[in-house]
């Protein structure tokens, strides 16, 4: 698809944060550019710059309340997790056990899941229902 038309899925847990931004001006969109963190994104004010060191030093795209769909996340499922040292002794990573029961667990739950962790557990979600345009969700 053409990242132009393509539209930011963001959580009803952000979009009121979202919403606040937009009222001052667009949004930027940041990659990551960490090879230890390929897929992450970040979404800061325009014109506040980069919002870390993980990130490219240029937006990939400013983002306007047309470019965003809101989804309600819900949880599916919560897993204790076990954690060891990275190999260089300066990261914290899942055991290879628990990452195999994170990677299932998610699975498991269908499309668009996702995890994220709160103390020692991973919390499993996943979307419920249809993602609607942010600016009917604030209506």
């Amino acid at each position: 698809m053409n990242k132009i038309l393509e539209k930011h899925v963001i959580s009803s847990e952000v979009a009121p944060k979202i919403l606040d931004w937009l009222s001052r001006g667009p949004v930027a969109l940041y990659r990551s550019v960490n090879l230890s963190n390929p897929g992450g994104s970040w979404l800061v004010p325009a014109g506040q710059g980069k919002p870390n060191w993980q990130s490219a030093n240029e937006p990939v795209r400013l983002l306007t309340t047309s470019d965003f769909v809101v989804v309600r996340d819900v949880e599916c499922k919560r897993l204790h997790i076990a954690l060891r040292r990275g190999g260089n002794g300066l990261m914290i990573k899942l055991t290879e056990g628990s990452s195999n029961r994170v990677r299932k667990a998610v699975a498991r739950a269908g499309d668009g899941a996702f995890y994220r962790f709160e103390a020692d557990e991973a919390v499993i979600m996943k979307p419920e229902g249809a993602a609607i345009p942010l600016a009917t969700w604030a209506a």
